[in-house]
């Protein structure tokens, strides 16, 4: 039987890189790109980072999610302004781990709330659609370059967390 330590540490397939996008200035529109160079602060083209916040990442899946609650089709990537969208792969089960995309290392910081944007741009009920289902913050760990495609994997030997996100005793 497996622990839970392994259980946290399975993931039934690896990720895709769908869509890479650029928040060039506050407020304007993003810009989609095919690939990308990731610095230590983020998205070289990217307005703003922190350390905890330099690359933010959205599922594909809760695009639908989203425009499932706000009755109608998926919504744009470039609506919810992160900057990388991914399919296939779980985000909430890697948070405090670290994954690969091509080259680059990240590692997720937290979760990415909503802001005030989001009844602006989706409408009515936008931010309540979004909570929970806005997507993850990660730090740089090893910089890089990546491009649509990039295969998105979990790395082994990261730190675990729990199913609250605490740290797992069972290491």
């Amino acid at each position: 039987m497996l622990n839970l330590k392994d259980l946290i540490a399975r993931h039934a397939q690896d990720g895709t890189l769908l869509w890479i996008g650029l928040r060039p200035a506050r407020r304007v529109p993003m810009r989609s790109v095919q690939s990308a160079e990731i610095l230590g602060a983020g998205l070289a083209g990217d307005h703003a980072g922190s350390e905890k916040r330099a690359v933010t990442l959205i599922q594909q899946e809760h695009l639908t999610t989203i425009g499932s609650m706000l009755g109608r089709g998926p919504v744009l990537p470039q609506d919810l302004r992160r900057n990388l969208v991914i399919e296939g792969l779980n985000l909430l089960a890697l948070k405090g781990r670290q994954l690969r995309l091509g080259d680059v290392v990240l590692e997720i910081t937290g979760i990415c709330a909503p802001c005030s944007r989001m009844e602006e741009i989706l409408g009515h009920g936008g931010y309540s659609a979004v909570r929970g289902h806005g997507g993850w913050c990660a730090r740089v760990v090893v910089p890089g370059r990546i491009a649509l495609g990039s295969v998105v994997a979990p790395l082994q030997g990261t730190p675990l967390t729990t199913q609250d996100n605490t740290p797992s005793k069972t290491r």
